[in-house]
């Protein structure tokens, strides 16, 4: 309960300093870096508890949360609304928190809901262009449309079973409506390829902030749903999940095709979004160790690698007015040290060595031609075309001819550079230490 009220005294302070929220966030990170231990009723309150898998994605809902408010200088130099933006921010760390660390079916499903509150205000009142309130209201009904089954489900299931404690859903509910009903909104969020348009458009609408923490944190609460609650539909599973597999690997290779042809820079940062977490879903249905093991970290690596890969789009774009790549080509002529990040960045987006995203993909990777050989086309082309739209945006960026239409631009300064930094060092030093995550 200390990080909550921590959290809500923050939110008071919030008109106070600006700068003073992000370096408060960053003590309650290490705080509960190194006091928290990981059994599951770990002295929160009796509906409140930490596992393992909840730990690791408040660790990242906090270190972005403090990264999304140093990245937002732009908003505290306008005074454009700062104390509100903090309030906002705050809130959406709050509820993200929460909903990882409830024990009880409707809290989750409560608190899951009040997340999307904070994030939809945040892209209407700090996006960039008008067609932000279009992003915003896709975001929201296809959220809460997909999620009123399940709030009917949660009724249903307590009316038969009187809880909804995490720790009694071990029964076995074999009934195809109710898997939909309960794990759609999942599907939706995470987003599942043919219910992801959502994403995109969220994405390039978003401020930067905005675009951290819906690809950092609020895409992986599709993924923690899933993890918890697949295991209510055990026969289900072995006859459902084979197709959702082929789905979502089918859905992952088309849209790593979509990725190659787009223009702006952060749309096609948004749509390997859609593949990586194609690629994870599938992993997860086969419901096996590595399966498992393996979604967890690309949860932990994706929130960092696109997280990060947002932050430089945007340095681009505060500096040339836009995120067109046949405007902002030749980059490497003014920006020399940023292509370096560039080039960091992106190689850890297509799973190079030492990133974490090369162990998630290869612990998915096996989980998948262990539930089915045939499976290993669709991977081998996923592979190739990930590191195809990857090495697309690199080169149309940092090489060619400069844009003589640019006649001003600012240097880099260190706070961005620190900010990528911190993106950077996490997403590539704590591969020195996965042996944890088998622990």
């Amino acid at each position: 309960m200390k990080l909550i009220f921590c959290l809500l005294f923050m939110m008071l302070v919030s008109k106070l300093n600006f700068w003073l929220v992000k370096n408060l966030l960053i003590i309650l990170f290490m705080y509960f870096l190194f006091f928290y231990p990981f059994s599951f009723y770990s002295n929160l309150s009796l509906i409140f508890g930490l596992d393992f898998i909840s730990y690791l994605l408040i660790m990242l809902s906090l270190w972005l949360g403090f990264l999304m408010i140093m990245s937002s200088e732009k908003i505290y130099k306008l005074k454009d609304f700062d104390s509100v933006f903090i309030l906002f921010s705050l809130m959406l760390i709050l509820f993200l928190i929460l909903t990882f660390c409830s024990l009880n079916l409707f809290l989750f499903y409560l608190m899951f809901e009040a997340s999307l509150i904070p994030i939809m205000l945040i892209i209407l009142g700090w996006g960039y262009q008008p067609e932000r309130i279009q992003a915003g209201i896709y975001l929201f009904f296809y959220t809460l449309i997909a999620s009123m089954p399940m709030l009917l489900f949660i009724f249903n299931f307590y009316s038969n079973f009187f809880t909804l404690d995490y720790i009694f859903l071990n029964c076995n509910l074999n009934n195809l409506i109710y898997y939909f009903m309960m794990n759609l909104v999942f599907l939706v969020k995470l987003p599942m390829f043919m219910v992801h348009l959502w994403l995109p458009k969220a994405h390039v609408e978003a401020p930067v902030s905005g675009s951290m923490m819906l690809a950092g944190v609020m895409l992986k609460l599709g993924g923690y749903g899933l993890m918890r609650f697949l295991i209510l539909f055990k026969e289900i599973n072995n006859k459902l999940n084979f197709y959702l597999i082929n789905l979502s690997l089918l859905g992952a290779i088309l849209v790593s095709l979509i990725c190659l042809r787009q223009s702006d820079s952060k749309s096609l940062i948004a749509y390997s979004s859609v593949v990586h977490m194609g690629l994870m879903l599938s992993g997860m249905l086969t419901l096996s160790t590595w399966g498992y093991i393996g979604t967890l970290i690309i949860m932990i690596s994706h929130g960092l690698c696109s997280s990060g890969l947002f932050v430089l789009v945007n340095i681009c774009y505060e500096r040339l007015k836009s995120r067109s790549l046949y405007l902002i080509k030749g980059m490497l002529n003014i920006f020399p040290t940023l292509s370096l990040w560039w080039f960091l960045m992106l190689s850890s987006n297509m799973a190079a060595p030492p990133s974490l995203n090369l162990m998630g993909e290869i612990m998915l990777i096996n989980s998948l031609v262990w539930f089915s050989f045939f499976l290993i086309l669709f991977l081998v082309l996923v592979s190739i075309f990930s590191a195809s739209y990857s090495l697309y945006l690199y080169s149309f960026s940092q090489h060619g001819k400069l844009n003589l239409a640019i006649n001003m631009f600012k240097s880099i300064n260190m706070r961005e550079f620190l900010i990528l930094f911190l993106h950077w060092v996490p997403l590539n030093l704590l591969f020195l230490n996965g042996v944890v995550m088998f622990s």
